[in-house]
């Protein structure tokens, strides 16, 4: 069985997503990765290195410099000819790609998967994560997209893939990049972060979030999440949305402070290695997930917690 991967990079590094989309396949049979891009002949030299890939189709064109949908799609659904999986990571290029290339091939999607349990049967998620669901396709064709904190990142050294070049319809004229704008930070990114420090409602405001949460994740070298009700009441940018809606993430310790832990939050974030809870409500749903919980006035304990550390 003959898997293809989107490789997401940003034309000069390849995306850490994509590296547990690169197990996920490797379950599947062997692997081979798609770098669609532009002047994109570094990120087609990381991606052969990746262990467990074994051929790197490059499609060096200006039509998929943004790896926009309307144009990549055809490219994948094309190269589906000699594939029997295409799988890519559930971020929002994957999710934005990958249902485009499964109308082409007139085929159901399968979203989210969390485990492979054979060549065409998988776990997903749903109800927001409270229940996990088995499904078994019966396609020719198999369209997947793969949560990324559910598999082990591939290795991303120790490959010696082979390069080939391919080549698609270019720009199909149904849509156009006009420009983008990249918030800038020296903390890790959340989906990548070891530790993340989210704040909720309960904080009140955007300063307050930013007095009490920023020292603590300064403190911890954390990267900043913030609950939709958070985000939602202009606190926070929506960057830093963890939820069903929002990044899904599982560091190793993440801790929720003034989250009352509705299950769109839980859904993002329950799968964290040590959950740490701080609120002042005793009967919080976050409280029946977290490791360690602390009942107490955030804007007490927190100031004091960052103080001793």
């Amino acid at each position: 069985m003959k898997t293809l991967v989107l490789v997401e990079h940003d034309n000069q590094s390849v995306k850490d997503a994509t590296l547990a989309v690169v197990t996920a396949a490797a379950k599947l049979g062997e692997v081979h990765a798609l770098v669609a891009g532009s002047g994109c002949d570094a990120v087609a030299q990381q991606a052969a290195k990746i262990a467990g890939v074994a051929t790197v189709h490059v499609a060096d064109d200006p039509a998929y410099a943004n790896l926009l949908a309307e144009n990549t799609a055809p490219l994948i659904a094309d190269l589906m000819g000699s594939h029997d999986a295409f799988l890519a990571p559930a971020t929002t290029t994957g999710k934005n790609i990958a249902p485009r290339v499964a109308a082409l091939l007139d085929v159901m999607q399968i979203s989210d998967i969390l485990s492979v349990e054979s060549a065409n049967t998988f776990t997903r998620p749903i109800y927001a994560g409270n229940a996990i669901a088995t499904v078994e396709s019966a396609d020719a064709k198999l369209v997947i997209t793969v949560r990324g904190t559910a598999f082990d990142k591939a290795a991303a050294e120790g490959g010696s893939a082979s390069l080939e070049a391919v080549s698609g319809a270019g720009d199909a004229g149904l849509s156009a990049f006009v420009s983008e704008e990249i918030a800038e930070s020296e903390r890790p990114e959340l989906t990548s972060a070891k530790i993340i420090v989210s704040g909720g409602r309960a904080l009140g405001s955007s300063e307050k979030f930013e007095e009490v949460i920023t020292p603590l994740a300064d403190k911890l070298g954390a990267g900043i999440g913030a609950s939709r009700a958070a985000v939602d009441a202009g606190y926070v940018p929506n960057d830093y949305q963890v939820g069903q809606t929002g990044k899904i993430v599982a560091p190793e310790v993440y801790v929720a402070i003034g989250i009352s832990g509705a299950i769109q939050h839980l859904a993002g974030m329950k799968d964290s290695k040590t959950i740490i809870a701080i609120n002042k409500d005793e009967d919080a749903p976050i409280f029946q997930v977290a490791d360690l919980g602390l009942v107490a006035d955030l804007f007490d304990a927190v100031p004091e917690l960052t103080g001793k550390l």
